[in-house]
């Protein structure tokens, strides 16, 4: 998303990001992205793991700038480009940085987006497919949710396939379970932001599925990107914000939901 101008109207700054990149010193990381986070009074969450970072604060334009511009002086982490919106309120209770294993668990080390990602759609091809009913080589596209079933039922595209996950980690013996169903189609994977997918469209590849995109950035970029063409009802983030609309604003009705990933 495009960087909120300086003068933009006052309120909280929310961001997230993700890349998947090899990281060493994962404690020093910790402690020094924990120590500044506190002096500029953010709160969210850090992911941290030897695959990469996952992120989500909240907080003023200037301690949002001060944190990227730590990441971003590492050039590992150079092309960090958030999500970006703003709220009224701070939308987390505390500050947490934490080193895991996996920074979006599959249980599938063999699967590793580090190393290189599966193809991307933009929202704009997406939504031209879509329209036409098929992608440009006139291949039956079907759109999987790779989300939780309580995100799904809060909003998706009309006529996805989903699997009714209770948690990510069991995309996977879904998809090698299901795998000949998909075989014909031009599948699209997607997510709230895009990380979800960058693990299981590899994982799909690996599956045999041949022709297999995720959708660039997720839900909230086709949001900013195309609004809610083929879309019904809202998008789950992990904040007490909850659901987002089309144009990236709470909605009404949010409801408390497990936090699962």
């Amino acid at each position: 998303m495009t960087p909120l101008p300086s003068n933009a109207a006052p309120g909280v700054v929310n961001i997230s990001c993700y890349k998947f990149v090899g990281l060493d010193d994962l404690p020093g990381w910790q402690a020094r992205l924990k120590d500044q986070c506190d002096v500029l009074q953010l709160k969210g969450t850090i992911l941290l793991a030897a695959e990469g970072i996952n992120l989500f604060l909240a907080g003023s334009r200037t301690a949002i700038d001060a944190v990227l511009a730590t990441l971003r002086a590492d050039p590992r982490l150079a092309d960090l480009r958030p999500k970006e919106s703003l709220s009224a309120a701070q939308p987390f209770k505390r500050m947490k940085v934490k080193i895991k294993r996996e920074i979006i668990t599959l249980h599938r080390p063999q699967i590793r987006p580090e190393t290189g990602r599966a193809p991307a759609v933009t929202p704009e091809r997406l939504r031209a497919w879509l329209d036409a009913g098929c992608d440009d080589d006139g291949r039956p596209v079907l759109l999987l949710d790779t989300r939780n079933a309580f995100e799904r039922d809060l909003g998706s595209f009309a006529n996805c396939v989903d699997f009714g996950l209770s948690k990510f980690s069991d995309f996977a013996p879904a998809v090698e379970d299901r795998a000949a169903e998909f075989a014909g189609h031009t599948v699209v994977t997607f997510c709230t932001g895009g990380i979800r997918c960058e693990k299981a469209a590899l994982l799909m590849q690996g599956c045999g599925i041949d022709h297999v995109y995720q959708l660039d950035g997720g839900i909230l970029n086709y949001f900013e990107r195309v609004g809610d063409a083929h879309y019904q009802g809202g998008c789950f983030v992990f904040d007490e914000r909850e659901v987002l609309g089309s144009n990236l604003r709470p909605t009404a009705g949010c409801i408390a939901a497990p936090q699962h990933r």
